[in-house]
């Protein structure tokens, strides 16, 4: 890949998280992440990450985590799967490395997760990694 593609596609993903991102930069806690703004921004990050040729099976076992700290939840308090909240940091890192489509939303992800910190923090990245994926696959993403 020659250099300007390289940095075209740099800028690309710094503009597709820059929305998300900066509505993350204004709060302490996810669960302050307002919910409308939530779902407009998920929409239009899962519409680019789709454009960007990212596929579910490449975040496969990011979501399948997420799901399974969800149903861990049910039966346990926060302190029980706060570290391995912060442990899916280095799981995305990974994939990012491994293919460049992911980087974006490593991005957007670990931003999240240093937001969360209570029950009500994971439920609310639960809420925007459904409504990331959601969009994606409505956009056509397989």
């Amino acid at each position: 890949m020659t250099q300007s593609r390289q940095q075209g596609n740099h800028l690309a993903n710094a503009d597709i998280t820059k929305p998300i991102i900066d509505s993350l930069s204004k709060i302490n806690y996810l669960k302050d992440y307002p919910i409308r703004d939530l779902v407009t921004q998920s929409e239009t990050f899962g519409k680019a990450l789709r454009d960007q040729r990212l596929e579910t099976n490449q975040i496969r076992k990011f979501l399948d985590a997420i799901n399974r700290l969800k149903s861990k939840l049910v039966g346990s308090g926060f302190s029980e799967i706060e570290a391995e909240i912060v442990l899916l940091k280095p799981k995305l890192a990974y994939a990012a490395a491994r293919q460049n489509v992911v980087k974006p939303l490593n991005k957007v992800m670990s931003a999240a997760i240093d937001k969360v910190e209570s029950k009500a923090d994971f439920e609310r990245l639960v809420n925007l990694v459904e409504s990331i994926i959601a969009y994606h696959k409505e956009a056509g993403g397989k």
